[in-house]
């Protein structure tokens, strides 16, 4: 079994702002008289009222449940996961950091496939962590970390910690659920993987028995910000056993996610048919923008995600095509990583089927198809 660093083993360090929520909890009744909390209770908020309504003002007052036991009763019982083995906090992001600030300490090694989400290497270095970076496996048609490699680079290097993206950003690469298992069983008995499964709703098995599991040695992170649509609200959840959960409650801030945060979350899982609705119609974007870039001679890369992977040439022409597309208007997104250099991404928005929207895009395609 992996390890903690040695700083949490052992009692605490406990929460000390467990929050009303909790503590109404904890005394089976409701406490209607907050007498001793700071929050701004008499804030009269007329401003907040007048721009956005008295059903939002009433949740700004408070902070957040640090359970979020609403939004992880629906997760629950809408994926088969049980309740104990969640935990939610603000976005894929902020989870990230969570896992590395209960799994690593400075020093340690940690490994990522080069040019995977780079937020992983911005916060595995920000707390002083070395750094090992496998290639991506590149053939016609591929794109994809290299599992072989990650699972060798950990026993190399001893790290304490691998990240996989799956389905991977940028490339959309999915990884079968065997895989997944394979590579836990291949690494070190000492060491994590983090698996980052933010595209995991645009799986064509989303809802699989695997995929309400939780593994051992495995984090497992997903979010709210694609399927759901909250991304400018940041809310997201691990999936974990409730040993380590307990011990990334000792590192996680105590009102990460917002009381207003909590209940739009709340609202939008109790309405999954939007939601699937919405998958659905990403999907057949999807598939549409790829037909369309096939047809026009561009490698086009497989993806189990929302958006698509367009592979050029080179990556001076990526610079290029991306650096015009942004002058005039249109953002779609370049890997900052140069291993990744080449490739372009674009996310499947009905705005991206426009006809002439990524005229510059195509044109390239075919000067140099």
């Amino acid at each position: 079994m992996p390890s903690y660093p040695d700083h949490l083993n052992g009692e605490g360090p406990l929460n000390p702002f467990p929050g009303i929520k909790v503590l109404e909890r904890r005394i089976g009744r409701e406490i209607p008289h907050r007498l001793g909390s700071n929050e701004g209770l008499d804030m009269p908020h007329r401003a907040l009222r007048e721009h956005f309504g008295d059903a939002v003002a009433e949740h700004v007052y408070c902070y957040g449940d640090a359970e979020a036991l609403g939004v992880r009763q629906r997760l629950s019982a809408q994926q088969g996961i049980p309740l104990d083995h969640i935990l939610v906090d603000a976005g894929a992001d902020s989870l990230i950091a969570l896992a590395l600030r209960t799994t690593c300490t400075a020093g340690d090694t940690v490994v990522s496939t080069a040019g995977t989400y780079p937020t992983f290497g911005y916060f595995a270095k920000g707390q002083g962590c070395h750094l090992v970076e496998p290639s991506y496996v590149e053939a016609p048609g591929l794109l994809a970390p290299d599992l072989e490699a990650l699972a060798a680079a950990a026993h190399q290097e001893n790290a304490q910690l691998v990240y996989l993206a799956n389905p991977d950003n940028p490339s959309g690469h999915l990884h079968s659920d065997s895989d997944i298992l394979k590579l836990r069983d291949a690494l070190p008995d000492t060491c994590w993987l983090l698996l980052d499964e933010a595209y995991g709703d645009f799986r064509d098995d989303a809802n699989s028995e695997f995929a309400a599991k939780a593994l051992p040695g495995v984090i497992r992170l997903r979010t709210l910000s694609k399927a759901h649509g909250l991304a400018g609200l940041r809310i997201g959840y691990a999936i974990a056993d409730p040993d380590v959960l307990a011990l990334m409650m000792k590192v996680r801030i105590h009102y990460a996610v917002s009381t207003f945060t909590q209940a739009a979350a709340e609202v939008v899982l109790d309405h999954p048919d939007e939601v699937h609705q919405h998958i659905a119609q990403v999907k057949a974007r999807r598939e549409q923008l790829a037909a369309h870039f096939q047809a026009l001679g561009a490698d086009v890369l497989p993806s189990a995600t929302n958006f698509i992977g367009i592979r050029l040439p080179s990556a001076e022409l990526a610079e290029r095509v991306n650096r015009e597309l942004l002058e005039a208007g249109r953002l779609i997104a370049r890997p900052a990583h140069p291993a990744l250099g080449h490739v372009l991404r674009i996310t499947a928005v009905a705005d991206a089927l426009e006809p002439g929207q990524l005229a510059i895009l195509e044109q390239a395609i075919k000067e140099n198809a």
